[in-house]
């Protein structure tokens, strides 16, 4: 079983980079302009350019690839030729402000910019404020005569700028635009990269994609189990019952039930439970808006329509699939030869029955928890409750593609994780079943 699991990891490792580059590819080809956006739809072909190499997005693809896995930081120190730094600040709205800064030959912290044809050097103090160095003396003659300076800039990315060439720069912030001259002509922008816990910048929230999704996934994570602890029990039990009365009224009233429930929209399930329990009984809150990080748990209440209009669809699904399983495992040479061996009916259910049975449901299961968590985009959306599934959604709206790749490789992780879980599972039911 060791030998297998730790097959089983490397196999997760290698389908993690294949959907690495299937996820990037497909968010290179697919239509949208990030840079539009960002800046809107009035936006001049000049500010779109420009702010397209702010982003990076003019680098070659399989630098941007391997910028977004492994980082971007090795490579914008091997142009500067110093080696950076991160640090981790309050800064305005934002509670975890990140910046990168060359250290220089003195220990200091350093980034740059040109003003009015100078180069300025800009040397971080103890207490977050920096004092101007000239440093006209940084410029580097290239073979062909001109004189460039790599080094970070006051946004934290690396930049190159040539003497004498100062581009111009459009960027957006609250007050409008802002056009400054005397701008880089290149940009690399620095991170650690996917592998080090670093998705990237969302572009839709201007902050680290790492924390935006964190929070995401710790709320769909309490959705999911939620909905896994109250629709699970329920739907194993009413399909072993229908199962073990296959034709009976019980069995036909349980299906139907069962094909009512997972055949409904979930929109409609949604919307049917608001109207009753939000509009007409007045009892619960229609919309689960957060407005704390711990209001989840100081109203409970906001979780119960979510959470009940995820659980129908499942139990519905999975008492199907229950009650399919017991029905082939009741009519199998074994459970009858059991029978004529004299055991008693509950010794033939617990003993033969349940156990096999549960092989069909558990991959189902399984297979649902990753739905649970990135896949209840309309639950989310209907509720306005603010999960992975709505956040990879509004991520693919507006081509926030760190956002989106970070998502889907959640996910893969997910999926790939519960069906190592399942195949242990199976295991422990089915003692026939090994793994070399």
């Amino acid at each position: 079983m060791a030998r297998y699991i730790i097959r089983r990891m490397l196999t997760m490792l290698l389908t993690m980079l294949i959907v690495s580059v299937l996820v990037f590819a497909i968010v290179e080809i697919a239509p949208g302009n990030v840079a539009r956006n960002i800046l809107g739809a009035y936006a001049t072909p000049e500010q779109e350019a420009s702010m397209a190499n702010q982003l990076g997005l003019t680098r070659p693809v399989h630098l941007r690839y391997l910028s977004w896995l492994f980082g971007s930081d090795w490579q914008a120190a091997a142009v500067i030729g110093l080696p950076l730094r991160q640090t981790v600040t309050a800064q305005g709205l934002v509670a975890n402000s990140i910046q990168w800064w060359a250290v220089d030959e003195n220990g200091d912290l350093a980034q740059w910019r040109v003003e009015r044809g100078q180069l300025v050097k800009l040397v971080r103090q103890p207490d977050g404020a920096t004092v101007r160095i000239p440093d006209e003396r940084a410029w580097r003659t290239e073979a062909d005569g001109q004189e460039v300076f790599w080094g970070v800039d006051t946004a934290g990315r690396a930049a190159k700028w040539v003497k004498g060439q100062g581009g111009t720069e459009y960027r957006y912030e609250y007050s409008g635009w802002i056009k400054s001259t005397d701008s880089p002509a290149e940009y690399i922008p620095i991170s650690k990269g996917l592998f080090r816990g670093e998705a990237g910048l969302s572009l839709r929230y201007k902050a680290p994609v790492s924390e935006v999704i964190g929070r995401r996934i710790g709320n769909s994570f309490i959705l999911a189990v939620l909905a896994i602890l109250f629709s699970i029990p329920i739907a194993v039990s009413l399909g072993l019952i229908a199962g073990l009365n296959e034709g009976k009224l019980v069995d036909r009233v349980i299906s139907v039930g069962g094909l009512v429930t997972a055949g409904s929209p979930d929109f409609a399930t949604g919307i049917l439970l608001i109207m009753v329990f939000a509009l007409w009984l007045k009892v619960l809150p229609g919309a689960t808006v957060l407005t704390t990080e711990d209001a989840i748990f100081r109203d409970p209440r906001l979780l119960v329509l979510p959470v009940l209009t995820a659980s129908l669809v499942e139990i519905g699904y999975v008492l199907r699939i229950t009650r399919a399983s017991v029905v082939e495992v009741m009519n199998s040479a074994y459970v009858r030869t059991a029978i004529l061996k004299g055991l008693s009916y509950r010794q033939v259910v617990v003993g033969h029955v349940l156990r096999n049975a549960m092989l069909a449901p558990i991959t189902v299961i399984m297979l649902h928890i990753n739905w649970f968590i990135g896949g209840l985009v309309v639950v989310e959306s209907v509720f306005g409750y603010p999960g992975l599934g709505n956040f990879i959604l509004n991520a693919a709206l507006y081509k926030d593609v760190y956002a989106i790749e970070a998502g889907a490789m959640v996910l893969i992780v997910l999926a790939v994780g519960t069906q190592l879980v399942a195949d242990i599972i199976y295991s422990l039911l089915n003692p026939r079943i090994r793994y070399a």
